[in-house]
């Protein structure tokens, strides 16, 4: 088995960017200045006689919404610092158009049925065209180059049916967060039609690997949730393992074999400075973040026991939150920071246990056959994500209670699970068979049939999601 959280407890026994109404000189102007506007959000009227245009979340990919996305026009051609407005236009587009397929909940036409559309089509759409293609809904937008250097992308989404817009967006963004944009809108429009939170404008944190399965060569890296904007951030001189972002996505925690002992440090991502927690400390791992930033929970073993402790984001004393024998770790706080869910082999295997922040109050939750590891806990709060040992490694979810348990994977070996903002996607990295190593990052949705890999320049492991962007 690769090193990671389970090797190391078996060695121990791990935009500037706006989104706001848009301003009144911000949209496109309709085909004719004496027409009608297009009806506006939530227009009762425009509605009367049909059905909300909606998607189901539990559907997964059994029943996925047909819509529409074009290209997005520009008024005039004009060069910036991310490229022309009109290859731009199509960039974003197609970057709508990955997000919401890779959710599993929509089918985008194909390139062959998108007809270009003018710029002033895009507040006053060809219906009847769109209408015949077979999608229930369709994205517009335009690019605009700003006087001051920054580029205007508006996204519009329409209910093809009833002929009505249901949203508008507008971004203002730097050439450098073009790419934003088109996460945003995208977001705009899962959000409307499923009336779930946001999280494609997000990125994940991760362990690339490569080499030998012996001497792995494990650096931090930072992409956007689509893979793009890949970026390292450590050199690979130290093995680092099971990084996660802060609550503000300024820094970073982590552990790494720094002259071959375990410890836990803070990367800050705009300096690229890193700082030791817990200085002098016995071996120190499975670090993460409170809900609220100043805190971070780890797992410290001495004298022959692992506990929980937490210490001050700052550093400082460590406050020890378990006291049982054997191993406790993978602690993960619940959304508001009351609780902690964490593994313990204190039954004699590896279960999951939930306690009050201050450590009291400890239940076990897990009692199905196999073993449990890497609970953590969803950012909605309705649910705990964990590996499931036994007859292999599997993702599964349960309540915080311990009921509904659900496994959303069945493969070899997956685990490490992380949660979209949203609390509806699950990545997590899978290792192949045989003596290579390799292992890939995944995602999958709460029904567990919409299940996709993450593109990564080399192979990837311990992936950790960020909140939305600011």
């Amino acid at each position: 088995m690769r090193m990671n959280h389970f090797s190391l407890i078996a060695a121990l026994s791990g935009l500037a960017l706006t989104a706001p109404a848009f301003a009144q000189d911000a949209a496109p102007p309709p085909l004719d200045p004496q027409a009608a506007a297009p009806a506006a959000p939530g227009d009762s009227a425009a509605l009367q006689g049909s059905a909300p245009l909606e998607v189901s979340v539990t559907g997964g990919i059994s029943a996925p919404m047909p819509i529409a996305i074009p290209a997005m026009p520009t008024a005039a051609v004009a060069s910036t610092a991310a490229g022309s407005t009109d290859v731009l236009g199509r960039q974003l587009s197609e970057i709508v158009t990955n997000d919401l397929r890779n959710s599993g909940l929509f089918t985008p036409l194909s390139p062959g049925q998108l007809r270009p559309i003018a710029f002033p089509e895009v507040t006053a759409p060809g219906f009847e065209y769109w209408g015949g293609t077979g999608a229930q809904a369709l994205v517009q937008g335009f690019v605009r180059a700003n006087g001051d250097g920054n580029l205007t992308v508006g996204c519009y989404l329409y209910d093809v049916f009833s002929k009505v817009e249901l949203t508008r967006q507008g971004f203002v963004v730097p050439p450098s967060d073009w790419r934003r944009a088109g996460h945003k809108c995208a977001d705009m429009v899962y959000t409307r039609l499923t009336g779930e939170g946001a999280y494609f404008d997000s990125r994940v944190i991760y362990v690339s690997e490569t080499g030998p399965k012996g001497k792995r060569i494990k650096r931090l890296a930072i992409m956007d949730q689509d893979g793009a904007n890949h970026r390292f951030l450590t050199n690979g001189q130290s093995i680092v393992l099971t990084p996660r972002f802060a609550p503000n996505q300024q820094s970073i925690v982590y552990m790494s074999y720094v002259n071959n002992r375990p410890a836990i440090y803070v990367y800050d991502i705009g300096s690229g400075k890193q700082r030791l927690v817990v200085a002098n400390a016995s071996l120190t791992f499975a670090p993460r973040f409170s809900p609220d930033g100043r805190s971070i929970l780890f797992s410290m073993a001495q004298a022959g026991n692992t506990d929980i402790y937490r210490v001050s984001s700052q550093g400082g004393a460590p406050q020890r939150l378990t006291n049982s024998p054997g191993i406790d770790t993978g602690g993960s706080y619940s959304p508001d920071g009351s609780r902690i869910v964490f593994e313990s082999d204190r039954s004699g295997g590896q279960q999951i246990y939930v306690m009050n922040a201050d450590g009291s109050n400890q239940q076990r939750i897990s009692f199905g056959g196999g073993r449990y590891a890497t609970p953590v806990w969803s950012p909605r709060g309705d649910l705990i994500a964990f590996t499931k040992l036994g007859g292999g490694f599997r993702i599964g979810i349960m309540s915080p209670s311990g009921g509904g348990e659900k496994l959303l994977t069945d493969d070899w070996q997956d685990e490490g699970p992380s949660w979209s903002p949203n609390g509806r996607v699950i990545n997590f990295y899978r290792s192949g068979r045989g003596s290579s190593g390799k292992a890939d990052l995944w995602s999958v949705d709460l029904t567990g049939v919409n299940e996709r890999k993450i593109p990564t320049p080399l192979d990837g492991s311990d992936p950790a999601w960020g909140p939305l962007r600011p």
